[in-house]
C-alpha cells in the first residue's frame, strides 16, 4: 500500500496514456494539417521513422562521428556465442560492458555484462539483435534536448535533464534488498532487481561502501530525474550545435552524454553519447518531482510543436511523410518488438 499511494501522489509514475491525453488532442490537429498521423517521419530524415518507432540504434550511432560515442557492435539475433565472442575480442570491447536491444524501449532489455558467462545467458535469452558498447567511464549524465529548424545553421538546447542512479550506501548490518527498501523509488524496481542480483541482494554491504543498481539513467529502471535547465549556456549550446551539425539529417531529439563535469562538457570535453533518440523522445526534464503535471503538459505541447514544423518545413523540402498504409505496418512491427524486450 505505501508503493501505491507513493504512485498514486506522483504523477511521474502515472501511466504514459494518461499524462498524454491532452496531448493526443494536439497530435490529432497537428496531424490533420499535415493529412497524415506520421508526419513525425520527416523530422530526422536520415533516421528511420524519424526515430519515433522502429529505428535501429546502431545505424544511429553510424551517422554519429566516432569520437562522441564508445566502441558499440551490432549483434544479430541467434548468432552464437563463440560468434559473439570474437566479435568482441577483434572490437576491444573490455568486461564490464553494456548489451542493449538494438531497437530499444525505455530502457528494457539493458544489462551490464559482468562475464562471459553473463553474455552468455543474455545472448540466449535475446529473441531480438541487441547491440555490445563500452562502458562509458563517466559518472554523470544528463539528457539535453536539442532543436534545430532545417534553415537555421545553429539549433537550440531546449532543455536539460540530469539524471541520479540507483546507488544505495552500505551501514555495516543491512542488507542490499534493505538499503533498497529504505527508499520507495527503488523498492518500486525491486522485482526486477531480484532478477538481475539474486541471492547477491542479501549480501550486506560494509558501512560507506556504494553500490550503483543500475549503471545507466533510465527513468523506467528507477533514476530520479532532475531538472537541469539552468546549465544552459552560450557555450555549452554552441558545444553541442557543432557537435549535432555533424550528424546529417538530426534536427530533433535528446542526447542522452555521459559526462565527468559539467564545466568540461560545457568546453567539448570528456563526454560521451550514450543514445541519440529522435521523433520519440521525451523532454524528460518534465519528470523532476519538483515539476507540476501542468508544467509537462506545457513543454510536452511545447516539444511535439517544434516537432511538427521542422517536419512541415522538411516536407516542404521534398522529404516524404510516411503513408497510412506504411505508417501501420511499422507501428505493428514497433508493438511486436515491444512485447519482446518488455518480457525480455
Amino acid at each position: 500500500m505505501k508503493l501505491f499511494f507513493h504512485k498514486v501522489t506522483h504523477w511521474e509514475y502515472w501511466p504514459f496514456q494518461i499524462v498524454y491525453i491532452p496531448i493526443y488532442f494536439l497530435w490529432s490537429f497537428y496531424a490533420i494539417k499535415a493529412k497524415s498521423i506520421f508526419f513525425f517521419n520527416a523530422c530526422n530524415p536520415t533516421i528511420k521513422n524519424g526515430g519515433f518507432m522502429m529505428e535501429s540504434k546502431k545505424e544511429i550511432y553510424n551517422l554519429i562521428p566516432q569520437q562522441y560515442y564508445p566502441k558499440t557492435e551490432l549483434i544479430k539475433e541467434g548468432t552464437a556465442i563463440e560468434e559473439v565472442l570474437d566479435t568482441i575480442e577483434k572490437s576491444n570491447i573490455k568486461y564490464p560492458f553494456i548489451a542493449k536491444p538494438d531497437i530499444g524501449l525505455r530502457g528494457s532489455g539493458v544489462k551490464k555484462i559482468d562475464s562471459v558467462s553473463d553474455l552468455k545467458e543474455y545472448a540466449e535469452k535475446a529473441n531480438f539483435d541487441y547491440v555490445v558498447q563500452d562502458l562509458i567511464p563517466y559518472d554523470n549524465e544528463v539528457g539535453i534536448f536539442y532543436v534545430r529548424y532545417p534553415d537555421e545553421k545553429a539549433g537550440r538546447i531546449t532543455g536539460i535533464v540530469s539524471k541520479e542512479f540507483l546507488i544505495i550506501t552500505g551501514n555495516g548490518f543491512s542488507t542490499v534488498e534493505e538499503l533498497i527498501k529504505d527508499n520507495p523509488r527503488y523498492e518500486l524496481q525491486l522485482e526486477v532487481l531480484k532478477k538481475e542480483f539474486g541471492q547477491k541482494l542479501l549480501d550486506i554491504l560494509p558501512k560507506g561502501d556504494k553500490l550503483n543498481l543500475v549503471p545507466y539513467g533510465n527513468h523506467a529502471r528507477g533514476a530520479k530525474f532532475i531538472d537541469g535547465s539552468h546549465w544552459i549556456t552560450p557555450k555549452l549550446t554552441q558545444t553541442i550545435n557543432e557537435m549535432c551539425l555533424q550528424i546529417p539529417g538530426f534536427y530533433f531529439g535528446r542526447l542522452d552524454i555521459m559526462f565527468n563535469t559539467i564545466e568540461e562538457l560545457e568546453q567539448g570535453l570528456n563526454f560521451a553519447i550514450v543514445e541519440l533518440n529522435g521523433a520519440g523522445s521525451e523532454p524528460t526534464h518534465i519528470y523532476d518531482p519538483k515539476h507540476s503535471l501542468f508544467f509537462a503538459w506545457k513543454e510536452l505541447a511545447r516539444h511535439i510543436t517544434y516537432m511538427y514544423e521542422i517536419s512541415d518545413a522538411n516536407y516542404k523540402m521534398g522529404f516524404p511523410y510516411l503513408s497510412h498504409k506504411d505508417g501501420m505496418k511499422e507501428y505493428g512491427m514497433h508493438l511486436e518488438q515491444s512485447k519482446k524486450i518488455t518480457n525480455f
